[in-house]
């Protein structure tokens, strides 16, 4: 399984609010860690350090994508407030289905911050990503197959 991780963020929120909203959204939903294969965010935060650091420590490459695109991308909740923020009706939601897949994991809050006080600005959802055929289409390639030549006698 692939898991894509959308998240929004605001501004100067840390590396680990990020961190640990994601892996504790993983973990409720039982979720792996290691099956992320990269972390997606509106092009306007996509030079957060919190996020940056996040995917970092996730091992994963962050992607960015731009408001209008994701604001293509249809969503099960949309946020007049996000739109107004962001210029796009969802972040987090929408960067995770933005490559396509399905949304296991609908958007969620951090409810406190890493110290456990006052809430910390980030949403998180995950979508499980296509699987992806290789290029040709058929996922065997020549030397996968076994050939027996047998001469006639």
């Amino acid at each position: 399984m692939t898991l894509v991780v959308g998240v929004g963020a605001g501004r100067g929120v840390s590396a680990e609010a990020v961190y640990g909203l994601v892996e504790a959204v993983l973990r409720e939903a039982g979720l792996p860690l290691d099956e992320v294969a990269e972390l997606v965010t509106v092009d306007s935060k996509a030079g957060e350090p919190g996020v940056v650091a996040a995917a970092a420590r996730l091992g994963v490459p962050l992607r960015a994508c731009t408001a209008g695109e994701l604001a293509r991308v249809p969503v099960p909740h949309p946020s007049a407030a996000v739109l107004a923020a962001a210029g796009t009706p969802s972040v987090a939601e929408a960067a995770a289905l933005a490559g396509g897949g399905e949304l296991l994991v609908p958007k969620q809050k951090a409810r406190t911050g890493p110290d456990g006080g006052a809430a910390a600005r980030v949403t998180c959802a995950v979508a499980r990503r296509p699987a992806r055929l290789p290029v040709g289409g058929r996922g065997y390639t020549r030397g996968d197959a076994v050939f027996e030549l047998r001469t006639p006698r």
